[in-house]
């Protein structure tokens, strides 16, 4: 049988300096006993993947509203293309694997249906309770809203799992009501977080580059006016004659891909080492994140990037969705914050002890919703011939 203690003596052994060991954690917020036979971070991967916050990730989009069509990325499925890209990118850079994998499935269960646009319309209702942001949001799903456990709520994660939900990205975090400043306590997030970071932008990048092909969005022949595309294309063209179509853009998705995971592996180890850091404390410590990209392939990357805000995430279909959504979660919030009463069962008690402003109940109920229920919440509410 192998005990929680032989899985962190081999962390000891086996993993980087600069990795984050489990048997170095921080601890909970609620003190617990030890698993068995689980490490600390082993652990809070499976508690997040119990959450219902999690399961409702399948129902959540980024670009596409899930009726359009079931082949393209949801939540969930881009959070599982991120937990593979990280957990590759981990295992070569010797980090800790677990740990990677927990904030990877964590990142993204504090968005709201319908992508950004619904976030910006909840932090534009939200101003004056602290606004909304995704990464927020997450650390309040795992801190308070999910009850699972009868001593306390939340799911009671460690300190290095809820910083890397907080923090992970860049994106510059306001002092909310309910930010723990401990998780502040380093500059930098652990480098599981920061890998995991890069990961979810090289997940993104490339499925929407996928889903904006096969949407018809994106054309073709406009996508060798791209760098990176044109030359994996020629290389792939090179080794490979008469291939269909679809097989040359899933090659070429998978190239680009590849390409920028060795980069990234590449780049980092000669950073650490011309840096010469010698341990993970040293590395949170740095005015700058260590895991990074080469200039060329930062370059390449911005080039794509500014191709699919522009070909993709501009797309009239896109705009006028994103336009519509924004219009009834508006109409959405207005009704529950002017008669809560119409909230669900589970939301009268916060309502009656007044413990909670109103407006922030709602956030959280909505923030919560799939897209297919928000959207059947607002034909109960508003369609008249809609049973209730």
């Amino acid at each position: 049988m192998l005990k929680r203690e032989e899985i962190e003596r081999w962390e000891e052994n086996n993993l980087s300096p600069l990795a984050m060991k489990s048997k170095f954690s921080r601890g909970r917020k609620h003190k617990e006993p030890e698993h068995p036979y689980r490490s600390a971070y082993q652990r809070d991967r499976d508690r997040i993947i119990h959450s219902a916050a999690f399961r409702r990730l399948e129902y959540k989009t980024q670009v596409f509203v899930y009726h359009e069509g079931d082949y393209y990325r949801t939540r969930l499925t881009h959070t599982l293309e991120v937990s593979q890209i990280a957990r590759t990118i981990a295992k070569v850079l010797r980090l800790n694997e677990d740990l990677t994998e927990a904030v990877s499935l964590a990142h993204d269960i504090g968005h709201t249906p319908f992508g950004h646009a619904v976030e910006d319309k909840l932090d534009e209702l939200t101003k004056k309770e602290g606004g909304f942001n995704h990464n927020l949001q997450g650390l309040r799903i795992v801190d308070y809203l999910e009850e699972r456990y009868p001593g306390f709520k939340g799911l009671n994660l460690t300190q290095e799992t809820r910083e890397g939900i907080l923090r992970h990205d860049s994106e510059t975090i306001r002092a909310d009501y309910y930010t723990d400043k401990k998780l502040f306590r380093y500059k930098q997030p652990t480098m599981e977080a920061q890998l995991m970071d890069i990961a979810d932008e090289i997940a993104y990048d490339s499925h929407d580059l996928d889903d904006g092909i096969k949407s018809g969005m994106i054309e073709r022949k406009n996508l060798e006016k791209i760098g990176i595309w044109r030359r994996t294309v020629k290389n792939i063209r090179k080794s490979y004659a008469n291939l269909s179509c679809e097989l040359e853009i899933y090659l070429a998705i998978r190239n680009i891909i590849n390409m920028q995971v060795t980069d990234l592996i590449n780049h980092t180890l000669l950073k650490t080492k011309k840096m010469m850091i010698k341990d993970y404390a040293e590395a949170r410590n740095t005015e700058e994140r260590l895991v990074s990209f080469s200039k060329n392939i930062e370059q390449s990357r911005k080039e794509l990037r500014t191709f699919l805000y522009n070909s993709l995430y501009c797309h009239r279909r896109v705009l006028r969705m994103s336009d519509k959504a924004k219009r009834f979660v508006e109409s959405l919030f207005n009704v529950y914050t002017h008669s809560p009463y119409l909230l669900p069962p589970s939301f009268d008690k916060k309502i009656k002890t007044n413990k909670e402003n109103i407006k922030r109940t709602v956030c959280d109920f909505i923030a919560g919703m799939t897209d297919r229920f928000a959207l059947d919440e607002y034909k109960r509410l508003f369609d008249p011939n809609e049973k209730v």
